[in-house]
């Protein structure tokens, strides 16, 4: 027996093949039915979908709104207060207030004293334009003023001389005047019984040659013989006197007469 069994092959004991044999064609025959369906599925056309659109119906209207008031809060009735019971104060004597104690007085710090600014530096050519100015402005004004009074003096020795001018003719005037009324008074017939010394007043014009041209009364005396009297003399007395500066002559005068002129 055992030299028979060393001449036969030698053969290995493999217990799971048979287990494994079957699983592998179970899972061979599971992907060929999955890669026969997948192929199915693929080739198939899409099915269609219709679907109709519609406008959503309108939202219903809002419902009304009722405000609901609440009702008042009840009055508050507030409590009547106590009457307050006053205490009696009681007034406690003050207790006599410390007198302050005189505060020393600190020294006050002296101040410092400031330094002198140092002077500034002169200019003199400045300077010496300054004054040539302020001197050629005072004999500016030096001017002025003579001038100014020389025509002061020069219009008070002018109206000096009108004053003295008009004095004369005014006197000389006077002078020819009184000369002329001596005439006609020597040539006026009185009228007796002219009361008072009542005054008449004529203008008299003139030629040239001193001849009376006319004479008008201005001023009655009130007295009208007296009036007459005077127009009289007046005509009898032509012509009268001229004066002796004959620049003084004047067409016409005013000549005043009263019964009692001397």
């Amino acid at each position: 027996m055992s030299a028979a069994a060393d001449a036969l092959p030698f053969r290995r004991h493999e217990p799971a093949l048979g287990p494994s044999m079957g699983l592998s064609v179970v899972m061979h025959v599971v992907l060929i039915a999955v890669l026969f369906f997948g192929v199915r599925i693929q080739s198939t056309p899409p099915a269609q979908v219709m679907v109709e659109l519609w406008d959503p119906p309108p939202p219903p209207p809002p419902a009304p709104v009722v405000e609901v008031k609440p009702p008042p809060p009840p009055p508050v009735v507030k409590p009547e207060p106590e009457p307050e019971v006053k205490k009696p104060e009681i007034v406690l004597p003050e207790k006599p207030k410390p007198k302050p104690k005189p505060e020393a007085k600190k020294p006050e710090p002296k101040p410092e004293p400031k330094p002198k600014p140092a002077p500034p530096k002169r200019d003199l050519a400045f300077e010496k334009q300054l004054r040539e100015q302020a001197m050629a402005e005072q004999k500016a004004l030096d001017d002025q003023r003579r001038r100014l009074d020389e025509q002061r003096k020069e219009r008070e020795l002018k109206d000096l001389i009108a004053r003295q001018q008009v004095d004369a003719r005014n006197k000389a005037l006077a002078t020819w005047t009184d000369r002329i009324r001596a005439r006609i008074r020597g040539n006026i017939i009185l009228p007796q019984d002219v009361p008072g010394n009542p005054e008449a007043i004529f203008d008299v014009a003139l030629l040239p040659s001193g001849d009376v041209l006319s004479v008008r009364k201005r001023k009655s005396s009130g007295n009208a013989a007296y009036d007459d009297a005077v127009e009289r003399a007046i005509l009898r007395s032509s012509p009268l006197p001229l004066p002796d500066d004959r620049t003084l002559f004047q067409r016409q005068l005013e000549l005043r007469f009263r019964p009692q002129d001397r």
